[in-house]
């Protein structure tokens, strides 16, 4: 695998019109969607179980589907080498109320009057028009 190419799996899930995003401890802009990188030997499934266990406050993801593959321009800081991310993207529900663990400083709910300039550029440039295209993601 090339260095430039970080590898996710992350999760696209919903409650009352608005998606689950967090907030990294180590930089508050931008948002990015729950999960994170695959351990050696880990399918995606078992991935994404444990990045949510670990972020979202000990809850597990229910009817986990694949939407598709993402990838995209990542996130970089200043100074920082341009890096391509792929993301496996699957939608599901939480057990229960997700709280921010680990590595994650704040989860944001983030809804169609939200400003889409606090995104990661995978998500505002390339997964939520897909989505929206695709009617998953009704704004």
């Amino acid at each position: 695998m090339p260095s430039h190419l970080i590898r996710k799996v992350g999760l696209f899930t919903m409650c009352e019109g608005r998606v689950l995003l967090c907030q990294s401890r180590k930089r508050a802009q931008p948002l990015i969607l729950p999960g994170g990188k695959r351990e050696a030997g880990e399918s995606s499934l078992d991935t994404l179980a444990r990045e949510i266990h670990e972020e979202l406050g000990g809850v597990q993801v229910l009817c986990a589907g694949l939407l598709g593959t993402y990838t995209a321009p990542a996130a970089t800081g200043l100074g920082s080498p341009p890096r391509i991310v792929e993301i496996e993207l699957f939608a599901g529900s939480l057990s229960g109320p997700p709280t921010a663990s680990s590595e994650i400083e704040a989860l944001v709910w983030f809804g169609p009057e939200d400003d889409w300039g606090r995104l990661a550029p995978s998500l505002s440039t390339l997964i939520f028009p897909d989505l929206q295209a695709r009617k998953l993601l009704p704004w």
